[in-house]
């Protein structure tokens, strides 16, 4: 089909309708070829490619499967508050007030005002990190020749900026972010040792205890060695749930756990959202 001229390039445009890329999002999410729960429960069906970034506001009690579809993937998070994002993902938090800086299935990821902003509810990868945030314009260049977002070699942070962009964010709102599927394990000399991915079909589900805005950048993990750009696509779907109530064995797995999940629900209480 021809495209030089307007009315060409608009039928090319129109004649897409319904076509799928290997990665792109599905819209309707209900869609999707193999939902993971009823249908009309999934409210986000994304395949994100190697280099590429995705974002979107979650509510409350919504569970976010990521996965790992080929073993190349690699998925830096970020999280905030969806209505004030001045309280977001505290790294150092998350690894400090429970005694463990691996992530895995238990695991609650806190804000810098000691509430969860979301927990790990279900993991089959095992191959995590909380130590090493995202790879940077200038890492990048040093590696790959570029890191701009364009380039073929993104870094993280770069794509970061844009997500961030798109949700009234600046670049000084990024801090430090998780990653999942490339693991980082802490030697006896405190050196990192790069552990890699456990291979195709790996996946974390994690469940919003607020609303909140998430940021993802699947590029490759910093301490990576290899010498080329290795990243392959990430699956992410995510479908209308609960929130972790009282009772339930995450909520009461540890003390400070129970607390953090305690300072969650006395503010969504003061504002009539729990």
């Amino acid at each position: 089909m021809a495209t030089a001229t307007t009315y060409g390039a608009r039928d090319h445009a129109r004649a897409q309708e319904g076509k799928r890329a290997e990665a792109m999002p599905v819209v309707p999410a209900s869609d999707w070829p193999a939902p993971p729960c009823e249908a009309g429960h999934l409210v986000w069906a994304e395949t994100v490619a190697g280099g590429n970034y995705t974002h979107r506001v979650l509510a409350r009690g919504t569970e976010l499967r990521l996965t790992d579809l080929r073993g190349d993937a690699c998925a830096h998070l970020l999280l905030y508050a969806a209505d004030r994002p001045w309280e977001r993902l505290n790294v150092a938090d998350t690894v400090k007030v429970q005694w463990n800086a691996y992530l895995g299935e238990g695991q609650l990821l806190l804000s810098d005002q000691g509430r969860v902003l979301a927990s790990l509810v279900a993991d089959t990868s095992g191959r995590h990190d909380a130590l090493c945030g995202t790879s940077t314009l200038v890492r990048n260049t040093e590696r790959y020749g570029d890191g701009t977002p364009q380039s073929d070699s993104p870094a993280g942070r770069e794509l970061f900026k844009l997500a961030a962009a798109k949700n009234g964010l600046e670049p000084r709102d990024l801090p430090p972010s998780l990653s999942f599927f490339q693991g980082i394990e802490v030697r006896d000399d405190g050196s990192l040792d790069f552990t890699g991915s456990t291979g195709p079909g790996g996946s974390v589900t994690l469940r919003a205890e607020q609303d909140v805005t998430v940021l993802i950048a699947n590029v490759p993990h910093p301490a990576d060695p290899r010498d080329d750009y290795v990243n392959s696509p990430l699956e992410v779907l995510a479908w209308r749930a609960e929130a972790t109530k009282p009772g339930d064995p995450l909520w009461e797995a540890t003390p400070e756990g129970r607390r953090a999940f305690l300072n969650t629900t006395e503010f969504l209480a003061a504002r009539g959202l729990a």
